[in-house]
């Protein structure tokens, strides 16, 4: 039997009274679904607390503690004060800044955990070192020493643009292992401080929203767990540093995958959360696209009038047209987007000749240069068209989509068109469907 380690945060082993680790954990998982966090507590979890080996939580335990014992500090908790393990990157036991314990963690041994927070712990030199990693080019330097600047905080900006802009252009597949590296290396950048506070401030959103860009990467190829765990580091983060805009935006993506995940309840409250936060702010669009999120939770529900008035919210909304105010990564929310969520909100209701006009308006609206976005819409037009009768038009979709697979790589797409194509089978005989069956079987599938 493995002997019990020793305690050395007599605090929290206080705070912890008759109950087991394993008792502790759930009712620490119970108090982050309160405040709305996502954390994978468990008793293993607790006894490295209890032992010492985590000095200091990361920012989501960090609100959840605080939440579960008010007016207490990390201090009271029995922690090290969050500076006080900030930019050593060789302290052992320190949680990683903002990363999510839901995102699955090697138990082999302690060195492995070492390694992760070494790996996160390093700090790039300058911003040509820091654009190279964003990019996947080469190991990441050694840590430096000095405050971070503009010039990191600028580059850090720079890697959410370009993870964006290739996304957009060719899809998640080939990108999201890569797009790990500058992730890791800007809450690397937050950890180690910066000199200015509007650094500090721009830092912590470019980190929220590098969070949320892969994340999306994940979610859109499939990897929802990773994709859940990135999106509430991103939502830490944003209530660490009291960012309205950042939380909005993690929110709607977390409603996008509970949405995608078949979770169409919590799709409603997060959706409703991110538009809480949105009113803060002065974006009749964002708030536009947050109640289509929540359109689309409850057409998961099945609620067909509640998903009624909620899309006549968001079309109003729509309608005020564009301010000032409207995020950066807004910019994909165009009129095409709004016909493709109405679309996926009348497939979910199985009205399919409805959701198939939409998803046909959203494809003739859509800039071409967007390969990503216009096979998205195709591949939906695709699917409804079949469902709702027409299997000659869903196969001459399909072909459309399938043009543009040699530009795109996401799995969400490919697995659309998968599903298109076993519901053609039966209808083998209506014209064009062979040819497409054929060719379809044919097209590499993403691994």
């Amino acid at each position: 039997m493995a002997m019990s380690r020793e305690v050395r945060n007599p605090a929290f082993r206080q705070l912890r009274g008759q109950r087991s680790p394993g008792e502790f954990a759930a009712a620490i998982r119970r108090a982050a679904r309160e405040i709305g966090e996502q954390v994978a507590c468990d008793a293993r979890y607790i006894g490295r607390v209890e032992a010492g080996e985590i000095r200091c939580p990361n920012y989501a335990y960090e609100r959840v503690f605080l939440h579960m014992f008010p007016g207490s500090t990390l201090k009271d908790l029995g922690f090290s004060d969050r500076g006080a393990v900030r930019g050593r990157g060789m302290c052992p036991g320190a949680e990683p800044p903002g990363q999510s314990e839901s995102r699955p963690q090697p138990h082999t041994s302690q060195n492995n955990e070492e390694s992760d927070v070494l790996r996160r712990a390093f700090m790039a030199g300058g911003s040509a070192a820091l654009a190279a990693v964003s990019l996947g080019f080469g190991p990441a330097p050694v840590p430096s020493r000095r405050r971070v600047g503009e010039a990191e905080v600028n580059a850090v900006e720079a890697a959410v643009r370009q993870i964006r802009l290739l996304d957009d252009r060719h899809g998640a597949a080939g990108l999201y292992r890569r797009a790990a590296q500058p992730l890791e290396a800007a809450y690397a950048l937050l950890d180690a401080g910066t000199a200015r506070r509007s650094a500090a401030d721009r830092l912590h959103a470019g980190a929220g929203e590098l969070a949320i860009s892969v994340g999306w990467l994940a979610h859109d190829s499939g990897r929802f767990d990773d994709a859940r765990s990135h999106y509430a580091e991103a939502l830490a983060t944003a209530r660490v540093s009291g960012d309205p805009a950042l939380e909005a935006h993690a929110f709607c993506n977390t409603a996008f995958l509970a949405r995608d995940a078949g979770r169409p309840r919590e799709a409603v409250r997060a959706a409703q959360a991110g538009e809480r936060a949105a009113k803060q702010l002065s974006s009749p669009r964002l708030l536009s696209l947050l109640t289509l999120r929540e359109a689309g939770g409850w057409a998961g529900l099945g609620d067909r009038t509640a998903c009624s008035e909620t899309l006549v919210r968001a079309k109003s909304l729509f309608g005020q047209g564009t301010s000032d105010a409207d995020p950066e990564w807004m910019s994909f929310f165009v009129e095409a987007e709004l016909e493709m969520l109405e679309a996926q909100c009348w497939s979910a209701l199985s009205d399919w000749p409805r959701a198939a006009q939409h998803a046909e308006r959203a494809a003739e609206l859509q800039d071409p240069h967007f390969a990503r976005n216009l096979a998205l819409y195709r591949a939906q037009l695709a699917d409804d068209l079949v469902r709702a009768g027409a299997p000659d038009r869903a196969a001459a979709a399909g072909h459309q989509v399938l043009d543009l697979l040699d530009q795109v790589q996401s799995s969400r797409i490919q697995a659309m068109l998968a599903g298109t194509a076993r519901r053609l089978l039966p209808e083998r005989r209506a014209a064009g469907v062979p040819a497409f069956l054929e060719r379809h079987a044919s097209t590499p599938r993403l691994v």
